[in-house]
């Protein structure tokens, strides 16, 4: 699996509970913060749905 880092980039103020509960799960939290995690096929799932608020690059 590849490594991906993943950067919030805008806030989860205002966005449907379900979204915040991702990007907890993800383990953002913070604009600017960021995590890095293997690209399993639940994580790419994750990115998909909130894609809009965050930056993706490979590692």
């Amino acid at each position: 699996m590849a490594k991906v880092q993943i950067i919030q980039t805008r806030s989860m103020i205002k966005r449907p509970e379900t979204q915040q509960r991702t990007m907890v799960a993800l383990g953002l939290g913070r604009i600017n913060k960021s995590v890095e995690v293997e690209l399993t096929p639940q994580i790419a799932g994750m990115v998909r749905k909130v894609n809009h608020l965050i930056t993706v690059k490979e590692l």
